[in-house]
Order: structure tokens, then sequence, then C-alpha cells
């Protein structure tokens, strides 16, 4: 190599050298401000639920002593537990938030696996306005529509009954679900429409055996919003229900575990972290699943 080579090659080199260096510096500063910043997240959120959970374990005695660390537990105990899975009204507000979740979720689905595939692959005149109109309705608040929903219900003999629940709980969960799966069904490419026409599918053997099986990962999401969205509504219920054979979990606890000025509070914080185990559980057996559909193509297989 000639000199006049060799000092040209010298500030690439260098230059190169240098810009992979700062790239590597940034990189680093962003993984330890991402990091950083996570942590801070992580324990603003998990603050309440660890709050909870020690609470718990306190005796009402200690609860309502105010000199010590609310953070720490002289006396550890299991009674508060033991008092709300030995107490068969909790046992009957739980059944009647599942029998509801599980009503509401499948509705919610039929509802909106049809609606969706209507709008996003039959087009028809006003598909589109139609569609951004479904999920607008979604952005009007629960504290604006549940005094019409009150007469509504009332009118049909509904109140105090689980069935009015089920009723208004899909005027919260169909709309978003059918936005979510009306973008996972126009994601799909259109050519599997065109293969399943030329084999002589109709409607209805595309949606079951071609845009379900497909678009699964957006069923699982929105399966995963209408069953949260069900197991912990509260307005409607406390607006709809007042007799404790017919409440959910969420006033359930809250209007037996308070009596005037006197709070409960370690078994509200039990009961609390109870009723919030089921989607714990949901997210955690699913959530692995919904990921790694999300990385399949529309084609694989």
């Amino acid at each position: 190599m000639s000199a006049s080579t060799a000092n040209a090659a010298a500030p690439a080199g260098s230059y190169f050298g240098r810009k992979v260096g700062s790239l590597s510096k940034e990189r680093r500063w962003a993984l330890v401000s991402a990091y950083v910043c996570l942590v801070i997240f992580a324990l603003f959120f998990l603050a309440p639920p660890i709050y909870m959970l020690i609470t718990s374990f306190k005796t009402s005695a200690e609860v309502a002593n105010m000199s010590g660390s609310p953070w720490l537990v002289r006396d550890p105990t299991l009674e508060n537990y033991g008092a709300i899975l030995g107490d068969p009204m909790f046992l009957r507000f739980f059944l009647n938030s599942a029998i509801v979740t599980v009503l509401v979720v499948s509705v919610t689905m039929v509802i909106s696996v049809l609606a969706a595939f209507s709008l996003a692959r039959m087009k028809f005149w006003g598909s589109q306005t139609l569609a951004t109109g479904v999920f607008l309705t979604y952005l009007v608040p629960e504290t604006l529509l549940f005094i019409p929903l009150y007469q509504i219900v009332g009118g049909l003999g509904l109140l105090n009954s689980i069935w009015g629940l089920v009723l208004v709980y899909p005027t919260l969960t169909v709309p978003f679900c059918t936005w979510i799966m009306i973008g996972y069904f126009a994601s799909i490419p259109k050519e599997l429409d065109e293969a399943a026409l030329i084999d002589g599918a109709n409607w209805m053997q595309m949606l079951t055996k071609i845009f379900i099986p497909v678009a699964l990962p957006g069923i699982i999401a929105a399966t995963i919003f209408a069953f949260t969205v069900s197991w912990a509504a509260f307005v409607y219920p406390t607006s709809f229900i007042t007799t404790p054979d017919s409440m959910p979990l969420t006033i359930g606890i809250v209007s037996q575990l308070v009596r005037a000025d006197t709070f409960a509070w370690g078994q509200i914080m039990a009961g609390s972290l109870l009723a919030a185990l089921p989607p714990v559980i949901l997210y955690a057996l699913l959530m692995d699943y919904y990921i790694a559909g999300l990385t399949a193509g529309a084609t694989k297989g």
C-alpha cells in the first residue's frame, strides 16, 4: 500500500471508529435511561398492590395503630383471607361475577367478530362511516349512559338482577372489540378471499376457516379486553344492583365490608386481591400466546 493510500485510509478508519464509539455510547445511555424509567414506573405502579398485600396480613388493631410504619407487618395473620373465603356471601359475589363475565364475553365476541368481518371485508355503502361510528360509541363515558340505561333496565324489570348487567355491559365491550377485530381482518391479504371464493367457499366458511384462525391474536386481545371490563365494572353494578344476592365482586366487597364509618381494611384488601386474581391469571396464561401470534404472518403455513 502506498503512503498516499495509507494516509487516506487512516482518517476514514478513525472517522468510522469514532462513529461506532459514539453510537455505542449513545446506545448505552439509551439503555440506562430506559431501565431507570422502567424501574421508576414499576415502583410507582406496584406500590398500591404491594401495600394492599401488606395490609391484608395485618389485624384490625394493627391497621388502626398509626404509630408504626404502614409498610411493615408486626404480627402477620391469615384471618382476613379466612374470613373472606369462609363467607358464603363472598362466594356468591364471585359466582355472580363469573356468570356475568362469561356471558358478556361470549355475547361480545359473537357480535364483534360478525360485525368486524362485515365491516372490514364485505364492503358496502357507508361501511367506513359505520365502522368509525362504532368506535366513537366507545368514547361515550359510563357516567353519561347509566341514567338512560337505568330507565331502560328498570322498564324491562331487570334491576337487581345479573341479567341487567349482561344486557348493559356489551355497550362497553362490543364497540372497542369490534374496532380491534376490524383492524385485524383488514390486515389479512385479499388473496385469501379470492382463493376461497374460487374454491367455492361462502362468506361464513371464509370467516370460520380462514379469518378466525388467522386473526386469532386479535380475538385473544378482544377477549382479554372484554373479560377485564366485565370483571372490573363498577359504575353500572353500583347503579343497577342494591340487593347482596345479585352483587358482583366489585361492589359486593365494598358494600358488605364498609359499615357506616367502620372499614374492615384487612378484609377489604384481602378481598380486593382475591378479586384481582382471575384477570392476572388470564393475562399470565394468554400473554405469551398473544405476543407469539402477533409475529405470525397471515399467509403462514
